[in-house]
């Protein structure tokens, strides 16, 4: 019987280690991932803040009924969104200064097209989002003038494939263990 190559096996043993370890990972962050969804949940239902004059990066406020009031309208953007009946379109997001000392993002509602609306600026109503850019929007409940109501955010959009990622890495390190043995079986052969 020939001895098991140390150094392949050493490489082997170690990857498979590496993806048991990131699919245990996984399963950890879907835990992570219940308990966050969990809290957007229960942020629904409590009661309407202000808009927040700071934002903690790791725990913003989303899925919070806010208010706040857009002094100016500094800039406008648009991005791809839905309305309420689920069309897809533009979103309409306006730029804002406000009196609480962070400027605030306000989607003010959606059209077919990018080009931005006719508003000034006053005080918004709505359901604080995810921005990419910005780490937090308000979508507003009542359009502006000319707009039609953006879909506000939805719980059910945050995706937590975290349990589908640690089956795939286990399913990786069963594979390569696989792999491994019958190229141990057909060097022995050999």
């Amino acid at each position: 019987m020939r001895r098991l190559p140390v150094l392949p096996t050493i490489m082997v043993a170690g990857a498979v280690a590496v993806m048991i370890a990131l699919g245990i990972w996984q399963i950890q962050r879907m835990a992570w991932k219940d308990a966050l969804i969990e809290s957007y949940a229960g942020a629904q239902g409590l009661p309407p803040i202000a808009w927040p004059a700071r934002v903690d990066r790791e725990a913003p406020p989303l899925f919070r009924h806010a208010a706040g009031l857009c002094r100016e309208v500094v800039d406008w953007r648009s991005a791809s969104g839905r309305n309420l009946k689920g069309q897809a379109g533009w979103v309409h997001i306006a730029h804002c200064r406000t009196d609480s000392g962070m400027d605030m993002q306000a989607v003010m509602g959606w059209s077919e097209r990018p080009d931005p609306p006719q508003w000034n600026g006053s005080l918004v109503s709505g359901i604080i989002a995810p921005d990419s850019q910005h780490v937090i929007r308000l979508v507003a409940n009542t359009p502006a003038p000319g707009l039609q109501a953006a879909q506000p955010p939805s719980i059910a959009d945050i995706p937590n494939n975290h349990f589908g990622y640690a089956v795939q890495w286990f399913l990786f390190a069963g594979i390569a263990v696989v792999i491994y043995a019958l190229a141990l079986r057909r060097r022995t052969k050999a």
